[in-house]
Formats: C-alpha cells, sequence, structure tokens
C-alpha cells in the first residue's frame, strides 16, 4: 500500500523528466477565506517552495512553473505591483534553500517586461545557483505561448529573409530551436491545480504529447501528497504518441 507521501515502485520506475505546472487557485484560496487576493499569493509561494523541493526528491530533473502570464499585466496595478514585490522576494530569500537541494534556476518569457528590480534580483539568483546540477527549476514570467510561438517565427522569417536559412528546410525541430525552452526536453507531466480544464496559453508547442493531470486542490494547498498522486496518475498511463 503507498502512503500519501511516498512513491510507489511503479512510480519510481516511471518518473516524468519534466514536470510543467500551472498554478491556478490563489485568489479563491484567498476569496473562501475572506482574505485579500494578495493573501492567496503569498500562500502558493509556500506551495512553490515544497514542490521545489519534492520534485527533487523525487528524482524530477526539469521543472517548470507557471508564475506570471503576459495576460496576468491586465490584473490591477496593486496587485501586479505586490505580486513583483513577492516574486523578488521569493527569488532573493531562497537562495539558501534552492543551494542545499542543488537546484539551478532558469526563467522564460519576456523577461524585459519585468520591474527592473525583479530582472537584477533574477540575474543574481540565477548566477548564485549556476553551479548546481540537480533539479532545473524554470519559471514562466511574463510569459505566453502565442507570444513565444510569434517570437520564433518571426526569428525564423529574419534568418529567411537574410538567406541563412532555406525556407525548405523548415521544420519542427527548426521551430523547436527557436523557442524558449530550446535548451530543454518538452514536459512530460502536464498538472493544473484548482480544477479548470484549459491549458492557459501555455507551453502550446511544448505540450503536445504531454501527459495532463488536472486537480481540483488550489494552489496554496498543494503539497507533496499531491504531486506524488500526480507522478503515481501518470505512472499509469500508456503513452503511445500517436502510436499502437
Amino acid at each position: 500500500m503507498t502512503t500519501a507521501l511516498q512513491l510507489s515502485s511503479e512510480a519510481k520506475a516511471a518518473i516524468p523528466a519534466h514536470v510543467a505546472v500551472i498554478m491556478d487557485g490563489n485568489g479563491r484560496w484567498a476569496k473562501k477565506r475572506g482574505l485579500p487576493r494578495v493573501e492567496g499569493h503569498r500562500k502558493g509561494v509556500e506551495s512553490v517552495r515544497a514542490i521545489v523541493r519534492s520534485a527533487g526528491e523525487c528524482g524530477v530533473k526539469y521543472l517548470t512553473l507557471y508564475a506570471f502570464s503576459v495576460e496576468n499585466w491586465n490584473r490591477p496595478k496593486d496587485e501586479v505591483d505586490t505580486l513583483m514585490k513577492y516574486l523578488a522576494r521569493f527569488l532573493k530569500n531562497e537562495i539558501g534553500e534552492l543551494n542545499r537541494n542543488n537546484v539551478r534556476l532558469e526563467a522564460i518569457g519576456q523577461i524585459w517586461r519585468l520591474p527592473e528590480f525583479v530582472q537584477e534580483q533574477l540575474a543574481k539568483t540565477k548566477t548564485a545557483l549556476a553551479r548546481n546540477n540537480g533539479l532545473t527549476l524554470i519559471l514562466a514570467l511574463s510569459y505566453g505561448g502565442r507570444t513565444e510561438l510569434v517570437e520564433a517565427a518571426r526569428a525564423i522569417a529574419e534568418e529567411a529573409k537574410a538567406g541563412r536559412l532555406d525556407p525548405a528546410e523548415i521544420n519542427e525541430r527548426v521551430m523547436s530551436e527557436h523557442l524558449y525552452t530550446r535548451h530543454w526536453p518538452d514536459p512530460d507531466l502536464l498538472i493544473r491545480t484548482s480544477g479548470e480544464m484549459r491549458v492557459s496559453n501555455f507551453l502550446l508547442w511544448q505540450i503536445s504529447y504531454a501527459e495532463l493531470v488536472v486537480t481540483p486542490t488550489l494552489w496554496p494547498e498543494f503539497r507533496k501528497a499531491e504531486l506524488v498522486a500526480a507522478l503515481e496518475e501518470y505512472a499509469r498511463r500508456n503513452r503511445r504518441f500517436g502510436g499502437l
């Protein structure tokens, strides 16, 4: 019998190399408790800390967290400003924890749109963790899947126009090499919290063959037990990639 915090032998043998997470439900968690939305975001940071540690313990090599989307810029300014402060604080305060867990940090998205103080702290934290070779934590910040694809298409078009690329040679490999995620394998497992049945413009190209696990658990309540449950569900899947 598998306990809530222990992986079965089957799941241990089938750990996905790359797990991506749509962290949803911070606002609803706060609303249910009569708290401001920002309290849900603050509580959600605790889940990030717990899941980064747990993913590394389980043997996951890459963990991509959907932290802030391009659409999130449309939220009220006060909320966005608070989220940016929380992000900078997380990046600074978690260096010790991430180092102890041998975590390397990367980021994808329109990083240039982040406030300068966030960009500076992101660069400092990445440098502080650069020598680590355990779990690679990839934060999707000011990220949008369609935006990523548009930027890739524009870069490919510019190369073709300059004569450096024959349009006849454009294929899936070329496309992948122009994405933010070109240095890492595509996600094997996509987890979405809060029960919503949509991918919300997240890694649209990369999740083509990812297994999807949707949990009703709100992100601030998502911990190791919920991650283990998702990994167990993943192990039960038969990944055919279009074959038999």
